[in-house]
């Protein structure tokens, strides 16, 4: 039976982290890499059986390669700590891992947000590359969105992993400001310019989200999320156009 290794990075996450490592005691090795954190993190890891580097933070794609490149399984799934393996991912595993010809699997997300479950806004059809072989896998160098890539085969799972998102609209707002940096910076070194067209894609990104996403169907959550979604939206066009300005 090949091995399975379970990647977390974490910085701070006292509060998520122990469900998210309960939820795949199942896996032959767990390796958790912690940001310097200044709570508890670090001690819940290793009560929960985990294998903790400490290091300090380069970027969500940098510290995810190094958590790549410490396990030592053939098959790895990687999770953050806000997310949880489900009961049908868990079951799923062992076959999956066993198959010929299958390199990596786009799985499904349940997302919870404000404390409920998410359905609409681009919810049903969201799937990540989490479950791969480690030795085909890689983590390019990005600001967001730092996704692993495979070289090989890959296929959809729908046995998902359970995303419990942020809590309130103030962790989203944060969270989203920070990414809009993050995104501003990474279409800078991309060599991506300002221009008064993409000014639309806040309205755009609301219409989106809320309308042809039917986010609407999510009430009130989906008209606060497609809101600061547009919000996004903008603070990245308007931060790119910052990182061009010619100082005084």
């Amino acid at each position: 039976m090949p091995r399975l290794s379970v990647i977390v990075i974490a910085k701070d996450e006292e509060r998520d982290l122990p469900d998210c490592l309960a939820s795949v005691k199942f896996a032959d090795e767990i390796v958790v890499v912690d940001a310097q954190s200044s709570d508890h993190t670090r001690e819940l890891a290793e009560a929960a059986g985990a294998r903790v580097i400490v290091r300090p933070w380069p970027g969500h794609a940098a510290q995810k390669a190094f958590a790549l490149a410490q396990a030592t399984g053939d098959w790895v799934l990687s999770l953050d700590a806000d997310e949880r393996c489900s009961e049908e991912l868990k079951a799923a595993i062992p076959s999956l891992i066993s198959r010929d010809g299958v390199d990596g699997y786009l799985v499904r997300f349940r997302t919870w947000a404000f404390g409920r479950r998410q359905r609409f806004g681009g919810r049903w059809s969201e799937r990540h590359l989490r479950l791969f072989r480690r030795e085909k896998a890689s983590f390019p160098a990005r600001e967001i969105h730092e996704g692993a890539e495979v070289a090989g085969t890959v296929a959809k799972l729908d046995a998902p992993i359970l995303h419990q998102s942020y809590r309130t609209v103030a962790e989203l707002s944060e969270k989203l400001d920070r990414y809009s940096t993050l995104g501003a910076v990474e279409r800078f070194k991309r060599g991506k310019r300002f221009s008064w067209l993409a000014v639309l894609r806040a309205p755009w990104g609301f219409l989106k989200r809320y309308v042809l996403w039917l986010g609407f169907l999510d009430g009130w959550d989906g008209l606060v999320q497609a809101a600061l979604g547009a919000r996004y939206d903008w603070q990245k066009v308007a931060k790119l156009k910052d990182l061009h300005r010619k100082p005084y």
